[in-house]
């Protein structure tokens, strides 16, 4: 019996240690970005088109204080709700004293500078397509922007949604390289692809998801339920929008839709970020939503 024991122990050991292993987190190597140089002109168009504003700032700010960082908006879900961390400049409160590569590997990988697992409810499955130039630029640009000292939210999840560890499983699952729309695109359509699948993470709201909360890349933007249980996000795939190419251009502009109506909720905080781009980023999203697999 002692020798089944002592057998059942160095299992159950070994067995964690190589779970451990598959879902640690894993963070970029040190000298990925060492030839890099940041640029905060370029960075703030990044900034607009990863929608950095519309979850960090307060969500009733308006002008300049759309670039005060400090967090505070909830997001419910299945899994409980997700309270927006501070991300304005202050060492302390804020990512103040983050440097490029804590930036990637939150970004890219999911990771914080402590080590711990990210929930998704940070879209870095988009993110993590992001030019690694981008992220950099991108980190110049929050360096100019006001340092906040409102302390973040703690998320209010329970057991066992709560136990990080286990993200690195999600991860495994849902982390995919690769882009979901492929085949022959246009140079203009790449961009926009890029602009909707990584920057501006579009699949994160209009993708359905499954009961692990991973998007189903089989329907690719074909809508589903507000993760708070009310409402549903709209299908923008071409079986449901028939706007034209110039359509979705002004729609990303000025929000209004080819009916006279309005955009509201929380796309509202979308394009006013899509209105800050250039014309040709917000005409390539268009040409690349053409380009989306039709999905009821």
């Amino acid at each position: 019996m002692r020798r089944i024991l002592r057998l059942f122990l160095v299992v159950a050991i070994v067995g964690l240690g190589v779970t451990y292993l598959v879902v640690r987190p894993r963070t970029l190597p040190a000298d990925t970005l060492s030839r890099l140089t940041g640029d905060a002109g370029r960075g703030e168009l990044v900034f607009w088109a990863g929608g950095c504003a519309s979850c960090h700032a307060d969500a009733k700010a308006t002008g300049d204080d759309k670039l005060v960082l400090k967090g505070g908006q909830s997001f419910p879900s299945p899994f409980g709700t997700f309270i927006a961390p501070n991300i304005s400049n202050d060492p302390i409160a804020g990512i103040g004293a983050w440097n490029e590569l804590d930036l990637a590997n939150a970004m890219i990988r999911g990771v914080s500078p402590e080590g711990q697992h990210y929930y998704p409810v940070f879209p870095y499955a988009s993110y993590a397509k992001a030019d690694l130039q981008d992220v950099v630029d991108l980190r110049a640009f929050l360096a100019t922007l006001p340092a906040d000292p409102t302390p973040s939210g703690a998320h209010e999840v329970g057991f066992p949604f709560n136990i990080r560890l286990s993200l690195g499983g999600w991860k495994l699952l849902f982390l995919k390289d690769g882009w979901v729309v492929d085949g022959d695109l246009t140079e203009e359509e790449q961009r926009g692809r890029y602009l909707a699948e990584a920057l501006g993470h579009c699949g994160e709201c209009h993708t359905p998801r499954n009961a692990l909360g991973g998007m189903e890349s089989a329907r690719w933007l074909a809508g589903g339920p507000v993760p708070a249980g009310r409402g549903n996000f709209p299908n923008i795939t071409p079986a449901k929008l028939d706007w034209s190419k110039a359509d979705i251009v002004e729609y990303l502009t000025s929000g209004f839709t080819p009916d006279f109506d309005s955009v509201g909720g929380h796309m509202a905080l979308v394009v006013e970020n899509t209105a800050r781009l250039p014309e040709a980023d917000r005409a390539a999203i268009a040409a690349y939503l053409k380009r989306v697999p039709a999905s009821e």
